[in-house]
C-alpha cells in the first residue's frame, strides 16, 4: 500500500493531495504533510481526496486532528472531491457533520484565499 503526497500554495492557502490509500501505514505520512502546511499558518488549508481510493479509520483521525489545529490557529479547512467510497466513509462515521467537504479544490481555495 502506498501514497504520495503533494503539497502546493494558491493565494495563500496549501492544497494538500495525497494520491493511493491512506491507512495505518501511509496516514502518517499525510500527518507529516499537515502539520507541516499548518506550522507556516495558512490562510487555509484544502486537504483535496480525488486521488485517494481508499481511508481508514487511521485516515479520518489524521483528518479531524488537523481540522482541529487549523481551527485552533483559526486557519480554515476544507477537504474536497472525495471519491464516492471515502465519501460514504466520511457520511457513515459522520465526519461529514465535523469537516467541511466541498466539491470543487478550486471553488475551496477561492473560499478560504478571499
Amino acid at each position: 500500500m502506498t501514497s504520495d503526497i503533494s503539497i502546493r500554495r494558491e493565494d495563500g492557502v496549501a492544497v494538500v493531495t495525497p494520491a493511493g490509500e491512506m491507512d495505518a501505514v501511509t496516514s502518517p505520512a499525510l500527518a507529516e504533510a499537515l502539520d507541516e502546511v499548518l506550522g507556516d499558518t495558512p490562510k487555509g488549508v484544502v486537504v483535496n481526496l480525488a486521488k485517494v481510493g481508499f481511508c481508514d479509520s487511521r485516515c479520518i483521525g489524521v483528518l479531524v486532528a488537523a481540522f482541529r489545529q487549523a481551527r485552533d490557529l483559526d486557519v480554515g479547512f476544507i477537504v474536497t472531491e472525495p471519491q464516492q467510497q471515502v465519501n460514504r466513509l466520511f457520511v457513515i462515521a459522520g465526519i461529514d457533520q465535523v469537516i467541511p467537504i466541498g466539491a470543487g479544490t478550486g471553488d475551496a481555495v477561492s473560499e478560504l484565499g478571499g
